[in-house]
């Protein structure tokens, strides 16, 4: 495959260098994404890059994943409005632990010459005094140069540390460091990224000594645009905050619905991004969805995919059958005689015995019973009940005052409807 026509037909290329297309055309080429490593996890807003990668080496070029154990510990400011806490050595290090973990999910580590890496700057910069990185990354670049970066410009009025002044910097001699010791020829990233790359490359260009006309370069940069909703909001996140790729942070069950909820609006980008369909089979999907747009075609392929890449086939499996039994007439029954590993990937929600004290009827059990999960006011809660929305074990009720004496499923679980397209599993102890 062309990697970068693969990238133009997925709407997944925003900016390039050009001379780009002739170097991969050339030989095999390597690059790198970096990733900030101040989560033990990844979340989806990471997935864009890491689909890059994939790209990449399935092209036949060398993917390598910089995980920053070094520039983590000073933070971009790119579209930060703040400066960042700072993370311990040893947080920073378990973080990119875990973060490597998902990485092979996705890329091939063991596949001869275009194996990938992980790499850590934190390995090359813990070596650097003071002096000794002003003399050998600080001298190639002025400070008008990087005062004419969006992410410096945009803090200049609400104030920018030197640490975070210096953190392009960091990051372009990241790319000299691997240029000169792993071949590495490319970095990519994000599209607000565009400014800390360039500043690589500039790095590379004079500490190099070539010619700032010349035609000839050594070193390039690409970028992906970021992934927006169709009303312009930014992508990634679900009403509980990120949607992460850990499955102690997000559930398997909520990362499945996150997908399959998306609006039909933003299907269409979605699967060509976060998904390695091949064009006709989208178009074919594409083609499905519009005569049964109901039926969510196009969600389901996506969920599917993410699902089982970054959860596992027989997790995604569970995750869909428990997506089906939840919205199951028969739902009861079925909780009922669900297996123990089926359970394990079903939203139940376990209600304390403290606020269960404070419950004298349904209205309180779905809000503050609850901790809100449900309803965030009494005043919400008795108006859905009365609005004959809420329904107790697929049984409607529609007394606010209604006595907490229903039945238990395997002595244990209620399930509570609110209208079509939310169910609850609580469960008491």
């Amino acid at each position: 495959m062309n990697f970068i026509e693969e990238l133009r037909w997925r709407g997944m290329l925003q900016d390039m260098i050009p001379g780009l297309e002739d170097q991969l055309a050339k030989e095999m080429t390597v690059a790198y994404i970096g990733f900030d490593p101040t989560a033990p996890s990844l979340h989806i807003g990471n997935l864009a890059a890491i689909m890059l990668l994939k790209h990449f080496q399935l092209c036949g070029h060398k993917p390598i994943a910089l995980v920053g154990g070094a520039t983590g510990m000073i933070g971009d400011p790119s579209g930060k409005a703040a400066e960042r806490e700072f993370l311990s050595e040893d947080t920073l290090r378990a973080n990119q632990i875990g973060i490597q973990k998902q990485l092979e999910k996705f890329l091939e580590f063991h596949s001869g010459a275009n194996s990938a890496e992980v790499v850590n700057n934190y390995d090359w910069f813990k070596e650097f005094s003071f002096l000794g990185f002003l003399r050998e990354a600080g001298k190639f670049l002025t400070v008008n140069y990087m005062m004419s970066k969006d992410s410096v410009k945009k803090r200049l009025e609400t104030g920018i540390s030197f640490t975070e002044f210096s953190y392009q910097l960091l990051q372009g001699y990241d790319f000299y460091h691997l240029y000169k010791n792993k071949n590495v020829r490319l970095q990519m990233g994000g599209s607000d990224q565009w400014g800390n790359i360039t500043t690589g490359t500039e790095i590379i260009r004079r500490k190099e000594g070539h010619d700032e006309d010349s035609t000839e370069r050594s070193a390039f940069a690409l970028t992906t645009p970021l992934v927006t909703k169709a009303d312009g909001t930014k992508f990634g996140k679900s009403e509980s905050g990120n949607v992460w790729l850990d499955a102690d942070n997000t559930s398997p069950y909520a990362f499945y619905q996150f997908w399959l909820n998306a609006a039909d609006a933003d299907v269409p980008r979605l699967i060509r991004v976060f998904t390695l369909y091949t064009k006709e089979q989208i178009e074919a999907l594409e083609k499905e969805h519009a005569e049964a747009p109901h039926l969510r075609i196009l969600q389901k392929a996506i969920a599917e995919e993410v699902t089982t890449r970054v959860h596992g086939a027989d997790v995604c499996a569970l995750v869909i059958e428990a997506s089906t039994l939840l919205f199951s007439k028969d739902a009861v029954e079925l909780i009922a005689g669900a297996s123990d590993a089926l359970l394990a990937q079903l939203p139940i929600h376990e209600v304390s015995g403290e606020l269960l004290s404070e419950c004298k009827n349904l209205t309180d059990l779905i809000s503050v019973g609850t901790d809100n999960l449900i309803f965030p006011s009494k005043g919400e809660a008795r108006k859905a009940i009365q609005n004959n929305a809420i329904s107790i074990n697929k049984v409607k009720v529609t007394d606010p005052n209604a006595a907490l004496n229903f039945d238990r499923i395997r002595g244990k679980y209620v399930l509570v409807g609110n209208g079509k397209q939310k169910n609850y599993i609580l469960s008491f102890k």
